[in-house]
């Protein structure tokens, strides 16, 4: 008996330090994972996070984005006096407009999303006002309070619907009829405010301005949350083509559905 006792012992030792070093083997896991994830961002993925991107030896210039390299090699840095902070153009021959680099660092220090500091303001009032400024006006508001409180969904509308489901939602417009354009387009997707149960049909075009500035929002929202683990640079001309996005979609330029 004390045999048997002692082995079962032994056993249950020997389970517990195995236990404990899958437990320590999966806090280094979630430690790894975090990093990588603060690490990344949507213009600047990181690869061990997203195995499915190409290396950056094999990846060539994204659909729609072709890169334009500057044939000087003597591009003198520009230079914030406000910030104190040298900015080397890179080989795409971008140039840092300082004052809103300038309004970037004031807002950088102290990240909010209060509409009424000079950075923000500056973008609602260049960039996601206009971006959401749609022809049905009523609509249009009720969707910018949406995004704006991080509230708005948007579906894939479904090809048919199963004769026996239940239909709660009540759809407003049709398929055919864009609800913030008032333009006759093939709408293959759907936007819920908030909690409504009301869905209303969006063009592609319409859809492409509202995720436009559904992805600047976010971003600012990783900054102003601290998840974002970047220097002033990068996070600013992240920003700049979050702002190009934006103003591209507002321009009627949207990637074709499949």
């Amino acid at each position: 008996m004390v045999r048997a006792a002692n082995m079962k012992q032994a056993a249950s030792e020997k389970q517990l330090k195995e236990a404990r070093g899958k437990i320590d083997m999966l806090q280094a896991e979630v430690t790894a994972l975090k990093t990588l994830v603060l690490t990344s961002t949507p213009a600047s993925p990181n690869r061990e996070l997203h195995p499915q991107l190409l290396s950056p030896t094999k990846a060539g210039p994204r659909k729609g984005h072709l890169r334009h390299k500057s044939t000087s090699s003597t591009l003198c840095p520009a230079v914030c006096p406000a910030a104190g902070h040298t900015l080397t153009p890179d080989k795409e021959g971008k140039e840092v407009d300082t004052t809103l680099f300038a309004e970037f660092q004031a807002w950088r220090e102290s990240p909010t999303l209060d509409k009424t500091c000079p950075f923000l303001e500056r973008v609602y009032r260049e960039d996601v006002g206009p971006c959401l400024d749609f022809t049905m006006q009523e609509l249009s508001a009720l969707v910018r309070a949406a995004v704006e409180d991080n509230t708005l969904t948007i579906e894939p509308v479904a090809s048919q619907t199963p004769p026996t489901a239940k239909v709660a939602a009540v759809e407003c417009g049709s398929t055919n009829t864009c609800a913030l354009s008032g333009l006759a387009r093939a709408c293959r997707h759907r936007i819920r405010l908030g909690d409504s149960e009301n869905h209303y049909y969006i063009s592609p075009s319409s859809r492409a301005r509202i995720t436009a500035v559904c992805n600047f929002l976010t971003y600012i929202r990783y900054i102003q949350q601290g998840l974002v683990r970047q220097e002033a640079e990068p996070m600013f001309w992240e920003i700049t083509r979050l702002r190009k996005e934006m103003s591209l979609a507002k321009l009627g330029f949207f990637p074709q559905e499949a």
